[in-house]
């Protein structure tokens, strides 16, 4: 599971903050976490009294009502005490029959469709609540005793009351997606979402990450569509009645939350790995651009097969784009979904800064080691699952793009974390109380689990840590899994005792926060003073790099106390001394130096975390020391994209000395920069300038391919001449994708027209999954300058509808925190008006407080 919200947001609100309101709410987005009951509840494994071995489902949907019709037969066993009852899960179904399968003197194992016309079938005693079949079995099983239940039954998952969260917006389980074909702009399509717990909305099943069964799943569709569900299509049989039936048949057990079904009118593009099928199911309008999205994936599967030294097991990957999908992305075994933010053209592919459709398929592909092959057993240790894939998005770039583009990517998670555990609290990464299993899908799991692996590689060295991960693989194939199991990898591996590591980070919260000091003042030492700061001590090994007499020498130490000194040889007083060298530790830090140790330190040290803490640094001195600005001027032209665009937006051009210096290197890397974000961070200095020689450079910047480009040159020409800006803006509104689509409504905003109301609520219409509520906000920024009551109430109630509709907590408070001052700019400006125009600002305020209290009210989870 990918959860992306953020990360569309950003997209849509780097560099456009259209009135001032969108930091403003970014500030005061999170809640805290509060005292809650269900905190005391132990959340203990599901126990196991029956273990699913096969499921075969056989299924046909209803559209006009929305609901599946379905046949499923479960054959189990008891898993170790003997029992004549069975519980399957069932959300909101409606239970036609609940039968035993027989054929001859045995049960049915594996039921061929033979067999079951030849069985008998014995009506089953049993209760359903709703939630859940209580079914009396016809006799007492032992264990390793097979039996078959038949139940058919029709699901109902738009009648079912569930409640999503902030990772998984929804839980109906079962989605159809314009099912009447009323909206043109909308493709039809049919698509499942299982984790948590909702695959038991579309069918009975144990629906527990301990459970592990085969399946076969027989889909009829209209012939005019194609299907996709796990493992490998065995059968397409043509029906009289103009639909086709489809069966796809899983030979290797899987969880029930990673069961799918798709269906819609995709196209298929093929690719492979090995002899293995690969295929990308995208919309047709977008198949010239599959291989663009998705054609690193071949290559993925070799790495991460010879990374672990374990092939990828499954019979076939297949990724499929869907409309208005409940999260970022789903690893179903062999049959990953995504959200269709990942749906672009080759041109808005140039403008993904943060790679986030490589990390999406990276995160899902990995799963199929850590989540599909070995699962977590119980939503408690989901770090088993989303750490690993959340480490993998390190793995792949570093392998793909480089360790800066590697360590670029590990410090915005870092970054998401904390600011994570800052408004909503910290918590443990293994942790049996929460308040909902929804809550597990968090930064802790993902981010902050990801650079814990990230410091565990860097303790025990690559060689052991994969070799631990390919022990921890091979040992728990096709079983369930919690933080211990790995724990033991690790130590067999290793030969250490490897609890004090996990007892700090799997089962302990919080970072440390260091204050670090220097002492040079007794000749031929150089000593290092480290303070922990609050009341945990921290077990920290790491590495100190000192720099002296012309050379590194590594040192490695282990921070066991609340105040602890380091000292160590030198010939020299030290140009630097590199506390945390490998730039591995969960941590914050005061470091106590001077600024001649950041300008040696970006001229010497390698990573991407000392050339950035440089910068951040020096930039911060460049107005007054010529060192430091000679570091920034550099630093223009660094090796990596991500620290020339980073110093380029810290750039002060309205000093003389900065200017002089940046200009001939910032008109170069406007034009001729490879990479896209780095050419629009470069124009948009030089339009800060708002200087005319520079606006035949922003109209040559027009027709580039990159649409960040073009949105941020639109925006420099409009601080030169915003009515020439509006009037090219009016002429592009016909390829505005992306950043360009961003950069039109900036222009907008700034020429004031109420006559460009259309366009946002265009935007807001055919935007779709995440990226809308960008669009929302984009829409609310430029309404809050519109003084058409009409169109002000019109537009704000698309958005509440949209935003209520998202249900994400995140969202809602956000949104919130946007309509709280765009009401009080209102209110503002009603007292500085008179007769009519101030009643009339006066309602538009009335209905912003209106529309808060619609959101405040509707239900979210945290």
């Amino acid at each position: 599971m990918y959860h992306q919200i953020r990360k569309s947001l950003g997209i849509w609100l780097a560099g456009f903050a259209l009135i001032g309101l969108c930091s403003n709410a970014l500030a005061q987005s999170g809640d805290s976490q509060k005292d809650d009951p269900a905190l005391k509840i132990y959340r203990a494994t599901p126990t196991k009294i029956n273990n699913l071995v096969h499921t075969k489902l056989d299924v046909r949907f209803d559209y006009a009502k929305r609901h599946l019709n379905g046949k499923a037969w479960i054959t189990l066993q008891p898993h170790f005490y003997p029992t004549d009852s069975l519980t399957l899960d069932a959300k909101g179904m409606d239970v036609k029959t609940v039968t035993l399968i027989q054929g001859g003197s045995s049960t049915l194992r594996y039921p061929t469709e033979a067999m079951l016309k030849t069985a008998k079938q014995t009506p089953l005693k049993y209760q359903y609540d709703g939630n859940e079949i209580s079914i009396k079995l016809n006799k007492t099983y032992k264990s390793g005793e097979s039996y078959t239940v038949f139940v058919e039954y029709t699901a109902k998952p738009d009648e079912l009351e569930v409640k999503g969260s902030a990772a998984i917006t929804d839980a109906k389980g079962l989605y159809f997606i314009n099912p009447d074909g009323k909206d043109p702009k909308k493709p039809i399509q049919i698509w499942t979402q299982g984790e948590t717990e909702a695959s038991s909305v579309w069918f009975p099943t144990i629906d527990k990450t301990n459970q592990k069964t085969t399946s076969e799943i027989s889909m009829t569709v209209e012939k005019k569509y194609v299907s996709l569900s796990n493992g490998k299509l065995v059968s397409q049989r043509n029906n009289a009645d103009g639909t086709r039936t489809d069966t796809w048949k899983m030979d290797l057990p899987h969880a029930p939350y990673l069961f799918m079904m798709a269906v819609g009118d995709f196209a298929v593009v093929k690719d492979k790995w090995r002899n293995k099928e690969v295929n990308y199911y995208v919309e047709k309008e977008y198949a010239p651009h599959a291989k663009a999205i998705f054609g690193n994936t071949p290559e993925m599967m070799t790495f991460f097969s010879k990374l672990l030294g374990y092939d990828y097991p499954w019979v076939k990957y297949s990724q499929i784009i869907v409309r208005d999908y409940v999260s970022g992305a789903m690893e179903n075994t062999t049959a990953t979904i995504h959200g269709d933010f990942l749906q672009k053209t080759d041109r808005e592919l140039l403008d993904d800064d943060d790679r986030l459709g490589e990390s999406v398929i990276a995160h899902e592909l990995f799963h199929h080691w850590f989540g599909d092959l070995a699962t977590c057993e119980s939503w408690s240790n989901l770090t088993m699952n989303e750490s690993f894939a959340d480490y993998s998005e390190y793995l792949w770039f570093e392998h793909k793009f480089g360790k800066d583009a590697a360590d670029e990517h590990g410090y915005t998670a870092m970054s998401n974390y904390m600011e994570s555990a800052e408004y909503q609290g910290d918590r443990h990464l293994v942790r049996f109380h929460y308040h909902d299993k929804e809550n597990m899908f968090d930064a802790v799991s993902y981010q902050k689990g990801g650079r814990i692996l990230h410091m565990l590689r860097n303790y025990v060295g690559d060689e052991a840590f994969f070799k631990a991960l390919n022990l921890y693989l091979k040992q728990n194939a096709f079983k369930a899994t919690e933080s211990h199991h790995l724990r033991l990898a690790m130590e067999e591996v290793t030969g250490q005792d490897l609890n004090w590591f996990f007892n700090q980070w799997y089962f302990g919260q919080g970072y440390p926060t260091l204050d670090v000091a220097y002492d040079y003042n007794q000749p031929g030492f150089a000593k290092v003073i480290i303070s922990q700061k609050g009341d945990k001590v921290f077990d920290l090994p790491f590495a100190i790099d000192v720099y002296a007499g012309g050379k590194k020498e590594r040192h490695n130490v282990r921070l066991t106390e609340k105040t602890d000194t380091f000292a160590f040889a030198v010939s020299a007083r030290p140009d630097f001394v590199n506390v945390d060298a490998d730039k591995v530790l969960i941590l914050k830090k005061s470091d106590r130096r001077d600024l001649n140790t950041y300008i040696f330190q970006y001229k010497n040290a390698p990573n991407y975390l000392d050339r950035r803490e440089a910068i951040e640094a020096t930039l911060k001195q460049q107005t007054g020391n010529p060192a430091a600005r000679a570091t920034v001027i550099a630093a223009l032209k660094d090796k990596y994209e991500g620290l020339r665009a980073l110093t380029i937006s810290g750039l002060k051009l309205d000093n003389n000395e900065v200017k002089t210096a940046a200009l001939p290197i910032l008109l170069s890397l406007a034009k001729n920069d490879p990479v896209a974000w780095v050419r629009a961070a470069a124009i948009k200095q030089l339009g800060r300038l708002e200087d005319a020689q520079y606006a035949p450079l922003f109209e040559a910047a027009l027709k580039d391919r990159s649409y960040l480009v073009e949105g941020t040159a639109l925006n420099a020409l409009a601080e030169l001449d915003v009515k020439k800006a509006y009037q090219l803006a009016k002429n592009m509104e016909k390829d505005a994708r992306g950043m360009l689509s961003s950069g039109i409504a900036s222009v907008y905003a700034k020429n004031g027209n109420e006559s460009d109301v259309p366009y946002f609520a265009a935007r807001l219409e055919e935007t779709t999954g995440q990226e809308k509520i960008g669009a929302a906000i984009l829409y609310l920024n430029f309404l809050a300058g519109v003084n058409n009551t009409a169109l002000v109430t019109k537009g704000v109630d698309e958005v509440v509808d949209v935003v209520t509709g998202f249900n994400n907590s995140w969202v809602n408070n956000y949104v919130v925190n946007l309509l709280g001052p765009m009401a009080q700019k209102k209110q503002q400006k009603a007292a500085q008006a008179t007769g009519e125009p101030r009643n009339e600002l006066n309602k538009q305020a009335e209905h912003i407080l209106q529309a808060v209290k619609k959101i405040k009210e509707s239900k979210t989870e945290e």
